[in-house]
């Protein structure tokens, strides 16, 4: 089967830094489901293994974890799904990868694609989804109010593919007046667009824009990106008892500045279910069929920024560009393997 895969951790600039290559096709066992790929997404995550991984000698890593397929074929334990259907899902970090014509992946981790959308639209959709979700509703809980504070949630990094999932989840599912963070016109533009209430600019500080708006010190942040730019901006807006979500990887973060105002840190890495399979996987599943339902009913949209075209070595590799430049807006699709 074609896919495309790197031997050596290399800059993007670099011919051999994503390869196209051949490989066995996969076999499914146990809750496998093997599916072919018709569309994958490329996400941070993508980018930092592909700099900082390398695989065993003279083997080939495969990336990708966004996708969107049929199933072809079962392991004997697989129970939810059958050959021929349509899914999505955003894979496991300990497995390889999805940019490749075959794929297997848990069921437990596997949603049914959204029948009013295409591949490239619901391959957009699963990690970023999944990361939105777990940090707003598992994590923060942002549901339960926090005691004094109208009812606020500031996200930092709104443009991106998390910050635009977590934009619209938290206006589709909670009354919560939503803040965002967007620096150029076009992203302000987009975050209003996905129902930002209020729109401010990372590039200036932060907790002085805050403190302008009306809604009053909010009670939930939940920062995407650049967290230790931000942290002391972060902690000086946050209202006494909030909650602070991050899913970055600040090289520094002392948590001792929140204790005065008794403020909650929070961490997602939406890949810890699968990769220790928890007690509570299947739970990834279940949410993607929601948000497939939530897009089904119209009530949230796929964040599909731009289709690079066929999944190979090339257009991977411009999609690795574009999200190292920061400069991506929603995110970067890749569509069937071409002739």
């Amino acid at each position: 089967m074609r896919a495309v895969g790197y031997q050596s951790p290399l800059p993007i600039d670099d011919p051999d830094a994503l390869q196209d290559i051949e490989l066995p096709e996969p076999v499914p066992t146990g809750h496998d489901l093997l599916v072919e790929v018709r569309a994958v997404s490329v996400n941070p995550v993508d980018t930092k293994v592909r700099r900082s991984a390398a695989p065993e000698p003279g083997q080939w890593r495969v990336l990708g974890w966004d996708a969107a397929g049929v199933v072809t074929a079962t392991g004997p334990d697989v129970r939810d799904f059958t050959a021929g259907d349509e899914v999505f899902y955003a894979g496991s970090l300990h497995r390889s990868g999805t940019n490749a014509q075959f794929h297997l992946v848990d069921e437990r981790i596997v949603g049914h694609k959204p029948k009013s959308l295409d591949w490239a639209q619901a391959a957009a959709l699963p990690l970023t989804a999944i990361t939105a979700w777990e940090m707003l509703f598992d994590r923060l809980d942002i549901r339960r109010p926090v005691p004094g504070t109208v009812p606020s949630l500031l996200i930092v990094g709104g443009a991106g593919g998390v910050g635009s999932m977590a934009i619209q989840l938290a206006r589709a599912l909670t009354d919560l007046t939503i803040i965002a963070t967007a620096s150029r016109p076009e992203t302000q533009e987009w975050v209003r667009s996905l129902g930002a209430h209020h729109v401010i600019d990372h590039r200036n500080a932060l907790a002085g824009q805050v403190a302008n708006l009306p809604t009053g010190a909010p009670g939930f942040v939940f920062s995407t990106t650049q967290t230790d730019q931000h942290f002391a901006d972060i902690v000086e807006l946050l209202a006494p008892q909030g909650h602070l979500g991050l899913i970055d990887d600040p090289e520094e973060l002392s948590a001792l500045p929140l204790k005065r105002k008794s403020l909650s840190l929070h961490w997602e890495l939406m890949f810890t279910r699968p990769m220790f399979e928890t007690a509570d996987m299947a739970e990834q599943g279940k949410l993607l069929n929601e948000i497939a339902s939530l897009v089904d009913s119209g009530r949230i949209r796929t964040t599909l920024g731009e289709n690079f075209g066929p999944i190979n070595a090339d257009n991977l590799r411009r999609a690795h560009a574009l999200i190292e430049s920061g400069r991506a807006k929603g995110k970067i699709v890749l569509t069937g393997f071409g002739q």
